[in-house]
């Protein structure tokens, strides 16, 4: 039987118009209420509270019941909503007194990247389908890089975040020391595979590790000194256990800003040890890779020129609106063997460059183009001197919270000021941790202002963290009044 198409067109259904392309004039619309509504939250949110008292589930849930799907709603009014909802249940991390997680207040070039991303969509799975778009994002990590001080044929990719990032360099790193394992996986490897990092490292590492195959026992957590950095003593002493007891040791991590501490591993040390036992040394330099940017605190990384990997996130201290992490490796012939695929429906990788053969993603946007027209706008200067200005109030934070009684315990040019009160600190660890918990939760409450409770090595302390472009010497001062007032309604410690 031969198939007639011309007859059976003749019996087709009109083809009606497409209810998701509107107008020019709705499009207008649309985007200038989202616009209004923007500007009108960041020009307001500094007058309301930085967190919400509290907040029902059952009630967010309701209200979002009223959106049944069963019939459209006008377009103005969900935006309202939604926006109204936003700002009603949620932890505000971009007002100036959010002193809490690496959550920044985004920059408008940053913003304005988000929508041009999101209206252009490139796909960025193939060289092919967005070369622009691809050599954009390439561009921006061989500028990190050489402020880094790696090489220029470093390989690299943009990716949802740290721990995406970090696991990739997990990943090159099984594939450079077992030449089997893109194939075999872990049975590659002569013995049970072991990596390094220090005990204050974010643990996402136990994640990666359980994700791989590794099992999180293969995270060896090294104590760390005095200033909260790892002990290259301690470090010494588990690889030397490890190897005696047949484990192989194939990673070791540096952490340049540690979460709770804002600690500086030694790198050159760590450098110095990966190198004698031929180790892949990868720094996680998500938050403080930023101050490459500044010439009188790159010093600070001093050690990461030596790394076969680093992690960056744009959405840490560049303030590049969620997420933006960035991973870069020395070795560009691992990554490629590391995410190497090959399949019919994907054009020929004639360039080497194929995004999808070189990262974990496959299909994914454009991630890096909100953080290329910050760099484009301002350039290195302009978040030089942010790093540098945020340093300095990190500084204030110190000396301010010190004439009202609290004990700074962390040590870091880094602007992450942990105090503690030192009538608190003499308690039990389990005590301590109720008060200072307590005393945290008061400032939260109050809507003035957030900050966290933090334990380094097990020391309870209040972590206060500058993250914020908007946050100033006033906004300080309402922080150490507020802890003064939470001090005071918590009560002495006892």
């Amino acid at each position: 039987m031969t198939f007639d198409a011309s007859a059976d067109m003749t019996h087709a259904r009109p083809v009606e118009p497409s209810p998701l392309d509107i107008s020019s004039q709705q499009v207008e619309n649309l985007l200038h209420t989202a616009v209004t509504l923007v500007r009108k939250h960041a020009g307001s949110v500094a007058e309301g509270p930085v967190a919400p008292k509290s907040f029902d589930s059952d009630e967010i849930r309701t209200w979002l019941g009223s959106y049944d799907f069963t019939a459209g709603n006008a377009a103005d009014e969900v935006l309202a909503d939604v926006a109204a909802g936003l700002a009603r249940w949620g932890v505000h991390t971009t007002h100036p007194r959010y002193f809490g997680l690496f959550n920044p207040t985004p920059t408008w070039w940053g913003v304005a990247g988000e929508l041009l991303t999101a209206a252009f969509n490139p796909q960025l799975a193939a060289y092919s389908h967005a070369p622009a778009a691809v050599e954009i994002e390439q561009h921006v990590l061989r500028y990190l890089a050489a402020r880094l001080g790696l090489p220029s044929s470093v390989a690299g990719s943009f990716t949802t975040g740290g721990a995406e990032a970090n696991l990739s360099a997990v990943v090159v790193a099984l594939t450079r020391a077992f030449p089997d394992y893109a194939d075999r996986g872990l049975a590659a490897a002569p013995g049970p595979p072991v990596l390094y990092a220090s005990a204050e490292c974010h643990l996402a590492w136990l994640k990666i590790a359980h994700m791989t195959g590794l099992g999180r026992d293969a995270v060896r957590l090294v104590p760390v000194d005095s200033s909260y950095r790892m002990d290259i003593s301690e470090l010494r002493r588990l690889y030397a256990e490890d190897v005696a007891a047949g484990r192989v040791p194939f990673l070791l991590i540096g952490t340049s800003g540690t979460t709770g501490g804002g600690a500086l591993d030694p790198l050159p040390e760590l450098a110095s040890c990966a190198a004698e036992w031929g180790l892949h040394l990868h720094v996680d330099a998500a938050w403080a890779g930023a101050v490459a940017f500044s010439d009188r605190l790159r010093p600070l990384l001093a050690g990461v020129e030596s790394a076969d990997s680093v992690t960056v996130d744009a959405h840490k201290w560049m303030s590049a609106p969620m997420g933006a992490g960035m991973f870069l490796s020395r070795h560009p012939q691992a990554v490629a063997e590391s995410f190497r695929v090959s399949t019919s429906y994907m054009p020929a990788d004639t360039v080497g460059s194929d995004p999808y053969t070189n990262s974990m993603q496959w299909s994914r946007r454009l991630i890096g183009l909100k953080v290329f027209i910050g760099l484009a706008v301002t350039g290195q200067a302009g978040y030089g001197t942010q790093v540098e200005r945020d340093s300095a109030l990190g500084e204030l934070v110190a000396q301010r919270t010190a004439e009202r009684g609290w004990r700074r315990i962390n040590d870091t040019p880094l602007p992450v000021v942990c105090v503690v009160d030192e009538a608190a600190d003499v308690l039990s660890p389990a005590a301590s941790w109720a008060w200072h918990c307590a005393v945290a939760a008061n400032v939260v409450e109050s809507g003035q202002a957030w900050l966290s409770p933090v334990r380094l090595a097990g020391r309870a302390a209040l972590r206060v963290c500058i993250t914020s472009y908007r946050t100033g010497v006033a906004d300080v001062a309402a922080l150490v009044d507020e802890l003064d007032k939470a001090r005071a309604r918590v009560g002495a410690p006892a």
